[in-house]
Parts: structure tokens; sequence; C-alpha cells
């Protein structure tokens, strides 16, 4: 193990990180960050239209920069001999359609600008009416085939993204040999792989969004999808059987990559797996502690002995599914759809004449007008933060809910919108930004409660992600609304570093996930307790969320 190193690659919705880190210690010795160039650009995306796609080349671009300046930045002779293995993390649902050698059709030049040959990113709603599709049909058979994604299937999910793009696009519809996870694609690019048919499917994936379970022995048969739509039939043909957790091997890196990233030939590449997953692991999860990777949404983890779960099923959550975050365990996985993302939309908003008005002045030159820009929007939500946590918690304040890209869990539904209420003339920007992210506590809360009623316990929350490190304001008002103690986890790449340690154990340095956890693990830096003084006037507060979420709902419907 001495002088050992592994990579972990995280794909998260605006860049990809990958992470060098030394086995024996868990130290991170060098990162780097890739900002996806056509994504930044806002290309194939209508926010109007819930539509965002992510090009494929926008991801192997990133994965080689990333390794590269890692190794460079390392400082580390024969860095490239040393890298034992290899994991990768990537957002979810994220399928492609690829063509019968496992290339993404929009690799292909008659694809090349078309958003349904792309990746359909995880918050992509377009799919909003096979989803309510599937849930009505489920009702047809036994057993329930949505038993173990909570009861509801979403629209950010494999099967209902699938059948949208086939129903839309005719051309996508001939060219499509099979669909695809982001994180099972990665693998498979980096061992060569040349046939779709050789792809290995992560169980994360395939539990959580695309209806693999071992009851079913395997996916629900050719008749359940075939009877909602022909037109998933040849799919549905090329199919998985399969499933792989993310302790083991897809195999060794291709020739071809070892050569362009500087890597020995020996370099073994792990099973993928979605961020949040591997997140928990990055973050030390611990059996029954709700780990929250906190980014633009937020995905919440638990960890759950086979042998103390059950018969229970949590319904409304996103799945469970065996070994999908720690082989051996039953992984749960809820989260909210909008998190970081409601802060950015109210950023966005704010930053309005900032964007549009001062490209018309004349007073300061082109290049003042940039550098300003960038400042006040570098500045806007620290300060509003800073000003927020200075409000004086009361019963009237203004109110909101978060579902500013609908509800996630409980009970997935990505019809409902977000609201902003209880405004009056003295109603200025810090309050609104302070019922904003209250509204994203209380998401959080109704999520713990549902865990709760239906018969998991919480012992404790753990916190990671941009959030929770860089916002004191809101991860104290999160303990007030939790009425709960929060750790905050040290490693600011957690997703990540999860990935080296699933690295580390496919490479054999570990012979377990846990062990990987414990040796390579950085500890927390922070607790976060409740005031006791504020939990009251929160739960009133609360009440008032339910409330209120209850009466959009109906209203939507």
């Amino acid at each position: 193990m001495d002088n050992s190193y592994v990579i972990g690659i995280d794909y998260g919705t605006d860049s990809v990180r990958s992470v060098l880190v030394e086995v024996a210690t868990g130290l991170e010795v060098s990162s780097s960050v890739f900002y996806y160039p056509r994504w930044k650009e806002k290309l194939y995306c209508d926010s109007i239209l819930n539509q965002f796609r992510q090009h494929p080349a926008d991801y192997l671009e990133g994965l080689e920069v990333t390794i590269k300046e890692c190794l460079l930045l390392s400082g580390i002779t024969d860095i490239g001999e040393k890298v034992n293995a290899i994991s990768v993390d990537t957002t979810g649902s994220t399928p492609i359609a690829v063509n019968e050698q496992g290339i993404p059709l929009a690799m292909l030049s008659e694809f090349k600008d078309n958003p349904n040959a792309m990746f359909i990113l995880w918050k992509d709603h377009t799919a909003l009416k096979e989803a309510q599709e599937l849930n009505e049909h489920v009702r047809n058979f036994s057993p329930n085939y949505l038993k173990y994604v909570g009861g509801i299937y979403s629209s950010e999910w494999y099967w209902a993204k699938l059948l949208h793009i086939l129903r839309k696009d005719e051309k996508v519809r001939n060219s499509i040999y099979t669909w695809v996870e982001h994180c099972d694609y990665i693998p498979f690019v980096l061992t060569g792989g040349t046939h779709a048919d050789d792809i290995k499917r992560s169980v994360c994936a395939a539990g959580h969004k695309a209806l693999y379970a071992d009851e079913f022995d395997g996916l629900p048969p050719e008749s359940f999808f075939t009877s909602w739509d022909p037109l998933l039939k040849p799919i549905v043909k090329n199919s998985f059987s399969k499933v792989y957790n993310s302790a083991e091997s897809a195999g060794t890196i291709s020739p071809e990559w070892a050569d362009k990233l500087g890597l020995n030939p020996n370099v073994l590449i792990g099973i993928g797996a979605f961020d949040c997953h591997m997140g928990a692991v990055g973050g030390q999860i611990e059996p029954y502690f709700l780990s929250k990777i906190m980014g633009t949404s937020t995905c919440d983890i638990l960890v759950v002995p086979k042998d103390t779960i059950g018969n229970t099923l949590v319904k409304g959550i996103c799945g469970q599914v065996n070994d999908s975050v720690i082989p051996g365990m039953v992984g749960l996985e809820a989260g909210q759809s909008a998190f970081g993302d409601a802060y950015a939309w109210f950023k966005q908003l704010l930053s309005w004449p900032i964007d549009t008005l001062l490209e018309e002045t004349n007073v300061i030159s082109s290049e003042s007008v940039t550098i300003l820009q960038e400042e006040i929007k570098g500045k806007l939500l620290a300060r509003l933060n800073i000003q927020a946590s200075e409000i004086s918690v009361e019963e009237d304040l203004e109110y909101a809910l978060d579902w500013f890209n609908g509800r996630r869990t409980p009970d997935a539904n990505h019809q409902l919108k977000g609201l902003i209420g209880g405004i009056g003339l003295g109603s200025d920007a810090v309050r609104l930004f302070r019922a904003i992210a209250e509204a994203t506590c209380f998401g959080a809360k109704n999520i713990v409660n549902r865990f709760v009623s239906e018969g998991i316990p919480i012992k404790g929350l753990i916190a990671m992600g941009g959030v929770a490190q860089k916002s004191t304001f809101i991860m104290q008002m999160m303990a007030d609304v939790l009425n709960r103690p929060i750790k905050i986890h040290k490693t600011e790449q957690t997703c990540a570093i999860g990935a080296a340690m699933f690295a580390a154990t496919v490479a054999g340095h570990y012979s377990t996930v846990e062990e990987a956890m414990q040796k390579m693990g950085q500890g927390f830096e922070i607790v976060y307790e409740p005031d006791i003084t504020k939990v009251p006037i929160y739960e009133k507060r609360f009440q008032r969320y339910i409330e209120l979420g209850a009466f959009m709902e109906s209203f939507t419907r």
C-alpha cells in the first residue's frame, strides 16, 4: 500500500472534479476542476421547457484535462506508475442513447447538435407525461414494480426519459441500440469498450432509477414495458440482466486511455455510481445516519443493515436498493430537486440590472463593467447569508415553498412550483432570501419525518457539499428546524473522495468499503446544535409550510 494512489472522479452538474488520493491516509494530494464549456454557454438547454441536456464531449474533455492536471500538480516523480485504480461517480438519472458500439449518438456527426441525442441531465423534466403514464400503468401489474422506488416514478428517471426521447425524435429512435446511464458509460469508455452489450451496469443506477430488483430477477418483464408503449420493445431487448456493486471492477484501463492520461496499463477501473451514493461514503456514512449531499439539489442517503430493515418499504422516496451504497447493506435515497439551485435562481433574479443595465452605461469602460459584475455577483449570496442571519425568528415572517424544480421527495411531483408569500411593503431581498432558505430546510425536515413515520429511525445527520461548508446561517437554521445536531464533514470534495475510497477497495488495498472509510476518512470539522429557543417557532412555521404545500398541490391538480 505504501506509495500507492488512486483517483476519484466526480461528475457534477456544472463541472467534473478529479482528486488524486494517497491510499494509506486518504490525503488529497492534488485536485482539478473542469467546467463544462458547452453547458456554461447554456447550449441545448431551455429552462422554460425544463430541458437540460449535456454534450458527452464536455464529459470526455473534462476527464482528460482533470486527470492530467492532477498528475502534474502532484509533484510526485513517476506518479502515473503509482496510480492503481480509478472510480467514477456522476449525476443521475442522466442517461444517453448509444449505438451498438456503445458510442453516444451525439458523438456522431449527424447528431452533434441534437439535444435528444445527448445526456438527459438529472434535472430535465421534459418526461412528465411519460412518468405519469407509468404511474398509472403499474396499477395493472402484480407485483408492484414501483415498490422499491417509493411507489411513484419520477420524470427525472431512466424509463420516462427514454420513452419521451423515443416518441419525440424518430431519427434518434431509429439509431439507438440501448440507453445508458452516465455513471456506467465512463467506466466503459476508460476500459476501451467496443460493444454496448459489454457495458457493466451499476446496481446503484439500475436499482434506484431503472426498476432493477432481486425480487423481480432483474428488470420487470418485457411485457410490462411493451404494454406501456411498443416503442420500448427494441430497447428492452437490448437491456441488461446483470448488475454490479461499486466495490467491483469494470476492467482494466485501455492502452489508449493509459497512454493518453500518462498512467500505467494495469490501472483498474471501478464500477460507477451516482454522486450522492459515493458522496455518502466519502462523508463516512453510518447506519441510520442521514447523509445530506448538498449542492444544486440535495441527495439524502441512508444505509441500513439488511437483517434489520426486514420488509419495511418507505413510501415516497427515490429508492431502496440492496448494495447500492455499501455492499451488504440496503441503500435508501431521498432528496430535494432544488436546494442550491433555489439560491442560484434568486441570485440570478437580483442580478438582472447588473447583467443588463450596466451593459448600457457610458460612465465606465466595458472592461470595468465586467469586473464590477463579477465582483458584485461574487459577493451577493455571502452578503444575503450574513444579513438574513440577523433577522429575528418570528412566527409571521415571509414564507416560501422550495419546489422551484418540482418536488423529488417525499412523493415525487415535478409539476409543482415554488412559492413566496406573506410579502408586504417591508419585505426586501434579504427577507425573501431568508424565506427561501427556510423553505429548503423545511423540505429537509419533511424528508426526515417521512423516514421516521415509515419506521426508519434517524440517529443523526451528516452534511457535506458547498452549502454545508460555506453557509453557517443555513446550517444553523437547518439544525434548528430539524431539532437535531448536524455534523459537517471536513472534506470539501466528498463525492470525489468517496469515489477514491471505492477505487482503493477495487484495487484490493482494503477488503471492504467500511475499512476504506475508516482509514481514508478525514472526520468532521463542526457540529451544529439546535437552538432550543427557536425550535417551537420553527415547528409552527413548518406546519404552515405543510398546509401551504397541500393547498399548492391541490391547486396544481
